[in-house]
This record gives structure tokens, C-alpha cells and sequence, in this order.
């Protein structure tokens, strides 16, 4: 009884902000997917899913995100706020997933099932809509890791319907435990300069988790260049990689782009490697700087953004035996 009711629970945000936006002209609705196969490996972090909902731009309304971000933001010319809420679940298992026992040299099997709630603040270095934009966004992620986060039955139950064979350890995957991450992020966007008909941008980024499922402080920057570029901040990605928001932010024709990107992470606490905060589980000795490499393509047509990307990753434990890679499929519609 207990995994239905916490699925509700984790559900709420996600369908409180549905019901309730529904009809409002400019939200935008996301689903992400990453996962290791699209980059043609298996193993570590292997697979990643996420749906998301942000708000409309309004520069008054709703008034309770107003008055947040005007408290937070004094100083400040606030162009736009946004709210939003997302539901998700990460997966990760050690490289060999045959064996049965514990794999003692490899990072543990655990799931990660969250939702979040979310606030956004754009604004702007002066009235001048070609000065440099600035995005602040304050997530919180709250949810369980562990056999209730049904990491095994996700990834067995996918590898039956597409005849890929299980992963035979989950018996030794982490303990159950309650998950809190409290995210803040900035991002720049600076004005696009012309390059041989296109234009091109850099959108530098600081960021942060404090919480007993990560802990990490992080810097980076992506490049992109194409058409359009004010019509988002780069393509989302789920956590801790460098992403952009979720939101499409207008309505253009068509709008494109090629990017590529770079995060450095100094990591006090990673979970997934250090298993449980509240019980003994296995572990892994974890680097505490982590480097990501990103490269993809963005298209927008009339609201809907497909965008495709590459991820390479450090090692993140001492005993991993190489980087690892993986692939993510975003596609968001603004409604």
C-alpha cells in the first residue's frame, strides 16, 4: 500500500500545476529521456526520465511568484517569472550487471522517483532588450531512493519488452531513504553576435545542490549558434548536467541551433556513490571534481522544441575504468 500512496504524493505538484495552467496560453510541457544505449554503452548512470511543466512569462501574475521574486530580487529590472513543477526517476547500476553478488569495486544499484516544485526569475542589466539576460532559478526535489524509487522493475520490465537481458543485481541496491535536494542556478545570456548570417551566444552558468541526495557546487557555459536563439536558454537536461530551462519562451516560426557546452563539479555528496546517509549500504570512493562535455542540436517549430544531446562524463568514483557517455531526447511544447 505504502509505494501507490507515495506515488500519489510525489504526483501532487505535478498535477496541481497541470489542472491549473491548463488553459493558460504560453506553458510549456516537457518530457526528457536519457539514457546510456543512446550512446551505445550500458552502465552507471543508464537511464533518466523527467516531465515537466513552467509557467507562461508574466511579469505580474501569478502574484505569489511576484512577490517572491521581487523579495529576492530588489535590485534588479524583473522582466518575467515562472513556476513550475516536474516528476521524475534515475537509474543507476554498476558496469556488470550479470553478476548476482555484490560488486564491491563498482557503484551501487539505486533508483531516485522525485517530484519538484520550481521558480524562475529573467531579468535584464537595463531596459535595453539587447543587454545581457539573466535567469535565476530556485528548484526544490523531494522524493525516495531506494526499492521504493522502483528502479529494478523500471529497468527489467524495459529490458523484457525490448529482449535485452535484466540487470541481476538490484538485491544489492541502496536502502530506502527520504531525498531532498535544494537547486539554485543563474544563467547569462548574452546578446547574439552576427557570424556569417547567423547568430551566435554564451550562456554562462552557476549552480548548486544542498541535500542528502547531492551536494555540489558547479560552473560551466554553453555556446550555441543557429537562428532565433532568444527563443529559449538551451535545451533541458536532467541534473546534475548542464541544462538550460525547460521553457520555450516564444512562439516563433522556426528557430535552430547548434550548441556545445562544459560544467565543472566540486562534489561534497553524491548518494549514488556514497550510499546511505542513514544506514550502512555499499559505496564507492567518489572523485570530488567531475567534468561534463555536452554537444547537441535544438529545432523549434511554432512552439515545439525537439532537441537532441550527447553527454561525456569523468570519472566519478576512484575504481571507475573509464569516462562514461550517454544520449538525451528532449522534445517541449508551448502551449
Amino acid at each position: 500500500m505504502l509505494k501507490p500512496v507515495f506515488l500519489v504524493i510525489l504526483l501532487l505538484p505535478f498535477a496541481a500545476g497541470t489542472a491549473g495552467q491548463a488553459k493558460a496560453s504560453g506553458d510549456t510541457y516537457s518530457v526528457q529521456w536519457e539514457n546510456d544505449r543512446i550512446a551505445k554503452t550500458d552502465r552507471h548512470y543508464t537511464n533518466g526520465f523527467r516531465l515537466s511543466w513552467v509557467s507562461e512569462e508574466k511579469a505580474s501574475d501569478p502574484e505569489w511568484v511576484r512577490d517572491l521574486l521581487n523579495r529576492i530580487y530588489p535590485f534588479a529590472a524583473l522582466k518575467s517569472g515562472r513556476a513550475g513543477a516536474a516528476f521524475g526517476q534515475s537509474i543507476y547500476t554498476p558496469e556488470d550487471t550479470s553478476a548476482t553478488a555484490l560488486v564491491q569495486n563498482d557503484r551501487p544499484y539505486a533508483g531516485w522517483l522525485y517530484g519538484g516544485i520550481s521558480v524562475h526569475a529573467e531579468t535584464s542589466k537595463n531596459a535595453d532588450p539587447s543587454s545581457l539576460d539573466m535567469l535565476d532559478t530556485v528548484e526544490l526535489d523531494f522524493g525516495i531512493v531506494g526499492p521504493y524509487a522502483l528502479g529494478k522493475q523500471v529497468q527489467n520490465g524495459v529490458h523484457e519488452l525490448i529482449n535485452v537481458a535484466n540487470s541481476d543485481g538490484w538485491d544489492n541496491q541502496l536502502d530506502n531513504e527520504p531525498g531532498l535536494m535544494l537547486i539554485g542556478e543563474r544563467r547569462w545570456r548574452t546578446a547574439p553576435l552576427d557570424v556569417m548570417g547567423l547568430k551566435l551566444d554564451v550562456i554562462p552558468h552557476l549552480g548548486g545542490s544542498i541535500g542528502n541526495v547531492m551536494t555540489f557546487a558547479g560552473a560551466g557555459a554553453m555556446i550555441r549558434i543557429g537562428q532565433e536563439l532568444d527563443v529559449d536558454f538551451g535545451p533541458p537536461l536532467i541534473r546534475p548536467s548542464l541544462s538550460g530551462l525547460a521553457a520555450v519562451e516564444k512562439q516563433a516560426e522556426f528557430a535552430w541551433y547548434v550548441f556545445a557546452g562544459a560544467q565543472g563539479r566540486a562534489v561534497a555528496r553524491d548518494i549514488f556513490l556514497d550510499g546511505n546517509t542513514f544506514s550502512s549500504s555499499h559505496s564507492v570512493d567518489k572523485k570530488v571534481f567531475v567534468g561534463d562535455f555536452q554537444f547537441g542540436a535544438a529545432a523549434i517549430y511554432r512552439g515545439v522544441r525537439l532537441a537532441i544531446t550527447q553527454v561525456y562524463r569523468t570519472r566519478e568514483f576512484k575504481q571507475q575504468r573509464q569516462a562514461d557517455r550517454f544520449g538525451a531526447i528532449s522534445l517541449s511544447v508551448r502551449f
